[in-house]
């Protein structure tokens, strides 16, 4: 059996909470692409790239969670930021407590049956 190796593995985890990371970020203050990718990296998260995210944010702008709003820019093109909805906000709550849950179920799977 092929397990495969510890970056596919954590790739593939990541994918599943990503929508949930990056509202994270961005409740805490408006963000665009490249900053949200590097506070993601500063936190841990480095397999987070730019490509990566940017369909995720589309989705989450089209499912009502995120307003994005451009912002000129000094030194080059205006930048796209992103803010929480109220729905966002409501989402983000919803899928921060049901990661602590299922965080807490495979943290004690993990831990065995002893608790060592």
């Amino acid at each position: 059996m092929v397990v495969g190796n510890a970056a596919d593995r954590s790739s593939q985890l990541l994918k599943g909470v990503l929508d949930m990371c990056l509202l994270a970020v961005i409740s805490e203050e408006p963000s665009y692409g490249y900053e949200m990718v590097r506070k993601l990296a500063d936190r841990g998260l480095d397999l987070v790239s730019e490509g990566t995210i940017y369909p995720v944010l589309s989705r989450l702008q089209k499912s009502g969670y995120l307003q994005g709003y451009l912002v000129e820019s000094s030194g080059g093109p205006a930048r796209k930021y992103y803010r929480l909805t109220e729905e966002g906000a409501t989402a983000l709550a919803k899928w921060e407590g049901g990661w602590r849950q299922l965080a807490a179920a495979v943290e004690n799977v993990l831990r065995g049956a002893d608790g060592a």
